[in-house]
């Protein structure tokens, strides 16, 4: 990798301790037996992509979700399911965030949702006492944004809002279409994968 001064951030899989299946099987137990056709990381389809770019509101989504299942099946329910797959954010990875800003600018972008949003942010602050945004010079969320990942907009809109030398910048994801689509935008990008933590791809 060439000399870098920024580094944008995924969340989920990166910071965040993330296992999809967690959700994925909580909704086969509750009925949705072909969740999989709609849900997989990076390529999230039909109402999961439209939640994730806020096209449709929490309650939509849960909606559109209960039409798939029961009407045993709660509103309460189908939300413990959809955030099963959050887990935790690990203390070092936290403490190591906490010394970039001294070699580098920072930022967030997540692809989530309202619902993901709240949940991993309560978690967040009831653990740590503080808010997660304060580790980034700025976090985006694809569905306040309103753009996702991997469309090229969405790396564009980092860069441009922080005047950003693209070359200079750093992309880290662990879904490889992501980290593509920001090579394709021009920012240098990284694949984290194979079992490795972000913790080991820059230095201090």
């Amino acid at each position: 990798m060439n000399q870098i001064r920024n580094i944008i951030f995924d969340l989920g899989g990166v910071l965040l301790n993330l296992d999809v299946n967690k959700s994925l099987d909580a909704f086969r137990e509750l009925g949705f037996t072909n969740i999989d056709e709609y849900f997989r990381i990076g390529h999230a389809a039909s109402y999961f992509k439209e939640y994730e770019v806020g096209a449709i509101s929490d309650q939509e989504f849960v909606a559109a979700i209960k039409a798939e299942l029961s009407s045993a099946v709660s509103e309460e329910q189908i939300i413990e399911a959809w955030n099963a797959m959050l887990l935790d954010f690990p203390e070092h990875r936290l403490n190591w965030l906490k010394a970039l800003p001294a070699n580098y600018r920072i930022f967030l972008f997540s692809n989530t949702n309202g619902i993901h949003l709240e949940s991993f942010k309560a978690s967040f602050e009831k653990r740590y006492a503080f808010n997660m945004d304060e580790l980034f010079e700025q976090a985006y969320y694809s569905h306040i944004v309103m753009i996702r990942k991997p469309d090229i907009a969405s790396y564009l809109k980092v860069v441009n809002d922080h005047n950003l030398n693209k070359e200079e910048t750093l992309f880290i994801d662990d879904a490889l279409v992501n980290v593509e689509a920001a090579i394709s935008a021009g920012i240098q990008g990284f694949h984290l994968t194979g079992g490795m933590d972000v913790t080991e791809v820059i230095d201090n």
